[in-house]
């Protein structure tokens, strides 16, 4: 049977927890072989910028920081469960990708 491999990416923990949660209920539904959701490292994005925009005063510096959290989950690719993860209600700043491996 194949393997379907979503991986999950988005910048809160907690709405990406629960579209992880989703998937998990749908797999418990089914009765489908599920793996995850696996935690991979998170990315950070630093932005220093300057405090003072007209180059008067002291250098003085702002860290802008987002981050961006990333999960991995492996599910048996069966045709009802699959067709349920596609109706899955995505957050807007989550990112879903669906891979199929044979």
């Amino acid at each position: 049977m194949q393997k379907a491999r979503i991986k999950l990416t988005g910048t809160d923990p907690k709405k990406l927890e629960y579209v992880c949660e989703q998937i998990k209920k749908i797999a418990e539904r089914t009765g489908v072989d599920i793996s995850g959701p696996i935690p991979l490292p998170t990315k950070r994005l630093i932005v220093p910028t300057r405090k003072s925009p007209d180059g008067e005063g002291t250098a003085t510096w702002e860290k802008w920081e987002m981050r961006i959290h990333k999960r991995l989950v492996g599910i048996e690719a069966d045709e009802r469960a699959m067709r349920q993860v596609m109706k899955v209600n995505v957050p807007d700043n989550v990112s879903i990708e669906i891979e199929l491996k044979g």
